[in-house]
């Protein structure tokens, strides 16, 4: 019975000690771009600025989903089913170029679901972008050797071409 107690509190340690580290890389974060961008930092709440990641937790607690008043309510909900499970699809890397290439769909429904001429026209453009480079994105992945050797969407080399892609996509 002492090796379960002294396993529980290792674990308990454990994360007390992740908690407050993390904690303190936040702090130290808010801090050091707060000096950088010479601004006020958190240390106006509490001492030293020690409640503000308490007070951002419930900031998130009690945040509302704000819909614009003219807006389409229906274009602001993902509806994820049950059943939305991953699979093995005999399609390799070209899975992920097509979960991809659903960004831009998202943009112009976000664009048109605002009701605002100025929102629809930046939705436009921002799907206009995404596409432009999505092309040539996709053709250098066709043409690759190792994509054509890829049979599985969870294989080992398949990931490390997702790896690329997301390197590529962030550029």
């Amino acid at each position: 019975i002492y090796g379960i107690i002294w396993v529980f509190a290792l674990i308990l340690i454990l994360i007390l000690g992740i908690t407050i580290s993390v904690l303190a890389i936040v702090w130290l974060e808010r801090e050091i771009s707060a000096g950088i961008q010479q601004r006020i930092g958190p240390e106006y709440t509490g001492p030293f600025g020690v409640l503000q990641a308490l007070l951002d937790e419930t900031k998130l607690l009690f945040k509302e989903n704000l819909i614009p008043s003219r807006g389409d309510i229906r274009l602001f909900i993902i509806p994820f089913g049950y059943n939305f499970v991953l699979s093995d699809l005999n399609i390799g890397v070209f899975l992920w170029i097509a979960i991809s290439s659903i960004a831009p769909i998202g943009l112009l429904m976000l664009g048109y679901g605002s009701n605002n001429k100025y929102s629809f026209l930046g939705g436009l453009r921002e799907a206009a972008q995404s596409i432009s480079y999505e092309i040539p994105l996709t053709l250098s992945h066709r043409f690759s050797p190792s994509a054509e050797r890829e049979k599985h969407a969870l294989s080992r080399n398949s990931l490390m071409c997702a790896k690329r892609f997301r390197i590529a996509l962030s550029a």
